[in-house]
């Protein structure tokens, strides 16, 4: 099968197509033919060399895919027929024809979604949920703050958290990006963070409260703002560090505001943990796709052997929703 490795760590020059024997199903796992793989913001810091695959995983990136049930490894429960339509939330490996998961962290594809556009769902699904619900406990008529509006995960986490009945405040880069969060997202409150400071501008036009839920991809460089940002009993959830890893934490004002900061990854969870996320997502998420309330955005696909070109438009960042890889 063709899959992509990374030579060295870079740009995205390093990124190499080669022929490699397929997987075999193991103990538990399911075999999918792959028909999209997802791209993610893991994928592109595995390639710079800062997130390297947890240990027994691929080297190939690729944390979710989209394909069809093609063979079963011994001793697999969960009730799947070959050909069934599915997708995966992986832990490495997706950017290849074919790949081997444990069935735990396999779900059929929503009703309404073709099998291509499925493959926006797994990772950020998964993580959106995790986080905003299971972790955060966000409430309907809470405030949550979302940061990077247009990404993969903002996408999805404003229209999850508008379907739970959130007021949602987010993030982005630019003016046309903050039109299209509020225009064709749906936020209730979208600020530009290169022109204001956020915590105040989102107090203004929240009356004068703060976030009671805030999910953040950026980590240190947003630490000080964000717990500026957070009203009382809130809860900051980071989940990303491309602001770096290292900041400082007022804890007085913690205190005051009896609030939390929790980090969490869903790459190195247990497939146990990773099973009973698919499960909540099934049950919760699976409903809203399949009546339209959240819509998976692919903003371009690419074919396998242009994966490069693929992770230079991600690296611009003009994307809103996915970009995707077609086998």
């Amino acid at each position: 099968m063709k899959a992509v490795y990374i030579s060295e760590p870079g740009g995205p020059e390093v990124l190499e197509v080669r022929e490699v024997e397929a997987p075999v199903p193991g103990t538990g796992e399911v075999l999918i033919d792959v028909v999209a793989a997802g791209l993610n913001r893991a994928d592109v810091q595995q390639r710079r060399g800062f997130y390297p695959p947890p240990p027994g995983a691929s080297d190939i990136p690729g944390l979710e895919v989209s394909g069809r049930i093609a063979g079963f490894g011994p001793g697999v429960t969960k009730a799947f027929s070959l050909g069934d339509k599915v997708v995966a939330l992986l832990a490495g490996g997706g950017y290849a024809q074919q790949v081997a998961v444990r069935a735990e962290q396999v779900l059929r594809v929503p009703d309404g979604v073709d099998l291509v556009t499925a493959a926006a769902l797994p990772e950020v699904a998964a993580t959106v949920y995790s986080n905003l619900v299971m972790t955060a406990q966000l409430q309907e008529g809470e405030t949550v703050l979302i940061h990077g509006a247009t990404g993969g995960i903002g996408t999805m986490a404003i229209q999850l958290a508008k379907a739970l009945g959130a007021k949602v405040a987010t993030t982005a880069g630019s003016d046309e990006k903050v039109s299209t969060a509020k225009a064709f997202l749906g936020a209730d409150i979208a600020i530009n963070y290169a022109e204001e400071d956020f915590p105040e501008s989102l107090r203004r036009q929240n009356g004068g409260k703060g976030a009671d839920v805030i999910l953040d991809v950026v980590g240190a460089k947003y630490l000080k703002q964000n717990v500026d940002a957070l009203a009382d009993y809130g809860r900051l959830v980071v989940i990303g560090l491309q602001g770096g890893t290292k900041g400082e934490l007022d804890l007085g004002q913690l205190l005051q505001k009896r609030a939390a900061v929790v980090a969490t990854a869903l790459r190195p969870r247990p497939v146990e943990e990773k099973g009973a996320i698919m499960n909540a997502v099934r049950e919760a998420v699976w409903p809203l796709v399949s009546d339209g309330r959240v819509r998976p955005l692919v903003a371009k696909t690419f074919p396998l052997d242009q994966v490069r070109a693929a992770h230079r438009y991600f690296d611009t960042g003009d994307h809103v929703g996915k970009i995707l890889l077609l086998m």
